[in-house]
């Protein structure tokens, strides 16, 4: 199955992982839509996007602005959802407005998505959700990460089930080079870069095109669902 003519929404189009799955895409002849809060960053992503593309606002907090935004796509082929800031730290510090915020935007924003998103998907068409490798493998200070990302994990593989024959799969990744780490120091930053690297098996941190591949994979095979795929590097074999 080829993406050539298929209208490709991606929510966290922008930046990152969304912006590398639009890119890769765009150049198979998707019609590609990207949304995100940021209308700067929209247009800035709209430029380097080669092929046919569109960029719509969506506030991902607010119901009404998911349902707005599928109201204004129409029918659509394949729905892909990354891009999401979950806030870290110790379980017993971490205030409940902190960790509802979390679920409210990684989780609850993606069930929208799909909730408005896939009655709208044509025959053969995909959702394609985000997840990460902490649902597997918890670290100190990422107990929020794992219990969102779990809760991601089962909203697919139920979502596979109810909104059959549409598929539904999700995407795990490891650490990837993007720019939500754009705001920690370097030295920190790269610190934690060759940690990973050095601890799994592959020997360096995923890339944005990594996971985008991965993506691309989903939308084209149509006899994948319910599944989650993990893209860690083999973090999770350490």
């Amino acid at each position: 199955m080829n993406l050539q003519g298929k209208k490709v929404v991606i929510i966290g189009g922008s930046s990152g992982i969304g912006l590398a799955t639009a890119k890769a895409a765009a150049a198979e002849g998707a019609q590609v839509i990207i949304a995100s809060r940021s209308e700067e960053k929209l247009r800035k992503a709209t430029a380097e996007i080669k092929g046919k593309v569109e960029s719509i606002r969506v506030n991902t907090l607010e119901e009404s602005s998911v349902k707005a935004l599928f109201e204004r796509v129409g029918a659509l082929d394949h729905l892909v959802t990354p891009g999401s800031e979950v806030t870290w730290g110790p379980f017993l510090d971490m205030e409940l407005g902190a960790a509802k915020s979390g679920f409210d935007s990684k989780f609850w924003g993606q069930y929208l998505a799909a909730k408005y998103g896939g009655p709208k998907i044509r025959g053969g068409g995909s959702i394609t959700l985000f997840s990460g490798a902490y649902s597997q493998r918890p670290g100190r200070g990422a107990t929020l990460l794992c219990a969102i990302n779990s809760a991601v994990e089962g909203l697919g593989r139920a979502l596979a089930v109810e909104l059959s024959p549409t598929r539904v799969n999700v995407v795990s990744p490891g650490l990837v080079d993007t720019p939500i780490y754009s705001a920690m120091p370097e030295e920190k930053r790269n610190a934690m870069f060759n940690a990973v690297a050095g601890a799994n098996l592959v020997k360096r941190i995923g890339k944005a095109e990594d996971i985008a591949e991965t993506v691309l994979y989903l939308m084209r095979n149509g006899y994948t669902t319910g599944s989650t795929l993990y893209v860690e590097g083999g973090i999770m074999l350490r």
